[in-house]
């Protein structure tokens, strides 16, 4: 079965881009090879400078553990752990020196300082969605790809989501690559890519 077919674009450093399209059309494939989790069964997925088909897969985790910030719609967060500790442990893996300030610094950043000790279920959906961007963010980046960030949360909190990744793209010069269903978040981007059936219908700065 083919999900995707002679999809074909670039994206600037710094750029924040919105992929949209109807369930279905490839939104969440196209990330998923974007950032290195899946390879194409054809075709080259470049990601600064680095052919991912031609890495193996320990090559495209360190790549992605070096380059890339991922935050998931379900949020994927550890129930066992703390905001601070679910911060903390990518940190840790990568023998970072002073994890647990920089993670507390990153959940202070996303206003979070005051629940670094609560576990996800004493959390709210938008503070566990936030959660898990100060975790994306815990490598500095150079690309963050957002999987339908707001999708399970209401509008308001949907746009603070937002709003803080947009905060994060203007003051880190993180790129900034999110799929999602609303017109609204979309509008927000400077950048918009439409996806229909698996094909890029329409690739257009905003206005």
């Amino acid at each position: 079965m083919t999900v995707l077919r002679d999809v074909s674009f670039s994206i600037r450093d710094g750029e924040f881009v919105a992929i949209i399209g109807p369930s279905g059309s490839g939104k969440t494939t196209l990330l998923g090879l974007l950032a290195g989790l899946d390879v194409p069964s054809e075709g080259t997925v470049i990601l600064d400078g680095a052919d991912l088909a031609a890495l193996d897969e320990d090559a495209r985790a360190r790549l992605r553990g070096e380059k890339v910030g991922f935050v998931f719609q379900s949020f994927q967060l550890i129930p066992t752990l703390t905001a601070l500790e679910n911060v903390q442990v990518p940190l840790e893996l990568r023998g970072e020196r002073h994890a647990s300030d920089r993670a507390r610094d990153l959940l202070a950043r996303v206003g979070l300082a005051e629940r670094t000790h609560h576990y996800p279920v004493q959390l709210s959906g938008g503070e566990q969605q936030r959660v898990a961007i100060a975790r994306a963010f815990s490598n500095s980046p150079k690309v963050l790809f957002a999987d339908e960030p707001t999708g399970n949360l209401d509008a308001s909190t949907g746009g603070r989501i937002v709003e803080l990744l947009e905060s994060l793209n203007r003051e880190d010069g993180t790129t900034l690559v999110l799929v999602t269903h609303d017109q609204a978040i979309a509008g927000r981007a400077r950048r918009v890519v439409r996806l229909r059936d698996g094909a890029v219908i329409s690739d257009a700065e905003a206005a």
